[in-house]
């Protein structure tokens, strides 16, 4: 059954919809990380334009977000002082990426940036993932502790300095409003909220606990994403509603599977098993867009 999406302007097949929301729903279960990296190459492979993707993905990326957010926050897991200064940034760089969005749609660029995109950041996400997780199962030692004390040298001589009592931090307020101005920018501009960058950077460069890194972290995503939807469906029109409920309906089918599976599958294992899952999205995307397709299309002017 094929059903019409009205922004996208064309029909796609209802199962595939539905199969890719509950793949989405799934690894995010297995791996705890947001689908968002997943869901927008997946969607540009159906045919739908980079710029729904996009759009559409963080609505999704609301919902899946919103339940977590209120679980953190009842477990008193979330430092909002630290999110909101973070906030703060992540407000700005969404301004500026939906701008750069408009820019690249305006150019008639925006499909092959954002495809470029993605291929850097799964490229290099998944290149990093599989040779620590390669490691880790080899029984080796990550030296996370000196990675830790060099970015607490570098922040420490930076100005403005802020006190975050609940995480019991002291730091310069330049570095999370740059990481908030960063996870803006990964929002608005690749429908992702940046859960798998930002949390690694807030533990090795901000110093947070870890019982307070994803509630705090996704407090900001989910704000942030529902102002990046807002802009995109006013300024780009690049949000299909309809095309975001078929995915969240099958994310949450996928979810309940993923939680059943996912302690069987922990630690290094389910790292290595997402680096594969990113280098192959990685390489589809790289092949859609530099190898020569088989046949050719061409466009004739009736007269």
């Amino acid at each position: 059954m094929d059903i019409y999406l009205p922004i996208a302007e064309m029909a796609v097949p209802l199962e595939s919809i539905l199969c890719l929301g509950v793949a989405v729903g799934l690894v995010s279960s297995i791996f705890g990380v947001g689908g968002g990296f997943l869901a927008t190459p997946m969607l540009i492979f159906m045919g739908i334009p980079a710029s729904i993707s996009v759009g559409t993905q963080a609505v999704q990326l609301i919902s899946s977000s919103l339940s977590s957010v209120i679980g953190h926050w009842q477990r008193k897991t979330v430092d909002v002082k630290l999110g909101n200064v973070m906030l703060g940034g992540s407000l700005i760089g969404t301004i500026l990426g939906v701008l750069i969005f408009k820019l690249l749609q305006y150019t008639g660029q925006i499909d092959i940036v954002i495809n470029a995109l993605y291929i850097l950041l799964l490229g290099s996400i998944g290149s990093m993932m599989l040779y620590e997780s390669s490691l880790a199962l080899m029984k080796r030692s990550r030296h996370e502790t000196k990675r830790s004390r060099f970015w607490s040298k570098v922040t420490h001589k930076l100005p403005y300095p802020m006190t975050f009592p609940r995480s019991n931090l002291c730091i310069s307020a330049i570095v999370p409003v740059t990481l908030g101005v960063i996870g803006g920018l990964m929002v608005s501009v690749l429908g992702i909220g940046g859960g798998f960058l930002l949390v690694p950077a807030m533990i090795y460069i901000l110093g947070m606990p870890g019982t307070l890194v994803v509630g705090t972290s996704l407090y900001q995503i989910l704000i942030t994403t529902i102002f990046s939807t807002v802009l995109h469906a006013m300024s780009n029109s690049s949000v299909d509603l309809l095309l975001a409920m078929i995915l969240m309906a099958g994310s949450v089918v996928g979810s309940q599977i993923g939680i059943r599976v996912s302690k069987y599958i922990k630690g290094a294992v389910a790292r290595l098993l997402l680096a594969i899952i990113l280098l192959g999205v990685c390489f589809r995307l790289w092949e859609n867009l530099f190898i020569e397709p088989l046949e050719h299309f061409t466009l004739e002017v009736l007269e």
